[in-house]
């Protein structure tokens, strides 16, 4: 069940990131995201904010978010 709230979870995320114009939009809707998921499987809201902020930040650079 876990396992299957976060991969909803993750992609809702992507999907919603790809929508978003530049780095700085990117960066918000990843922290939210973070926080969200990482609240969700028990972590810390924080650090879910933070890896999801930099994975937003840089999902164009790498090729899965569109520029």
């Amino acid at each position: 069940m876990r396992k299957s709230i976060i991969t909803v979870g993750l992609v809702a995320i992507i999907g919603t990131v790809a929508a978003c114009d530049n780095d700085a939009e990117r960066g918000l809707v990843g922290a939210a995201g973070g926080a969200v998921v990482s609240r969700a499987v028990g972590g810390d809201l924080l650090t879910g904010a933070v890896i999801g902020g930099v994975g937003g930040v840089f999902c164009d650079d790498v090729g899965v978010c569109p520029k």
